[in-house]
């Protein structure tokens, strides 16, 4: 016994919910399905759309505190500090703190001691 393929059939408008507007879905042919008594549109395919150009991507990459402090082998409270000292710069983002590598980086080789 073999079951029934079913056929590229255009799909319909879903019934709106009181205080939603319609859905109007796309048809499986490239069809876009029009709400009653408006044309349907015919849908370009993904390669022909024109591709939004992006801004290349900055080299600056953030570290959390716990992942400074995982670097550093210190605790996430001596971080703190740092930033909050100024000697570490950092930017804060909501309620957190991110701390570009190159800072982290800067603040290494600045606290090098040399030991005869």
């Amino acid at each position: 016994m073999t079951l029934q393929q079913r056929t590229a059939t255009p799909t319909l408008p879903r019934q709106a919910v009181y205080g939603q507007r319609p859905v109007h879905r796309p048809a499986m042919n490239g069809v876009r399905m029009a709400p009653s008594g408006m044309r349907q549109q015919p849908v370009a395919p993904m390669a022909q759309r024109p591709v939004a150009e992006r801004p290349a991507p900055r080299p600056v990459s953030f570290l959390t505190v716990a992942e400074v402090a995982a670097i550093m082998r210190v605790s996430k409270m001596t971080v703190y500090r740092l930033v909050h000292g100024g000697e570490m710069s950092a930017v804060r983002v909501g309620r957190s703190f991110r701390v570009p590598e190159t800072a982290v980086r800067e603040y290494l080789s600045e606290a090098r001691t040399d030991v005869a």
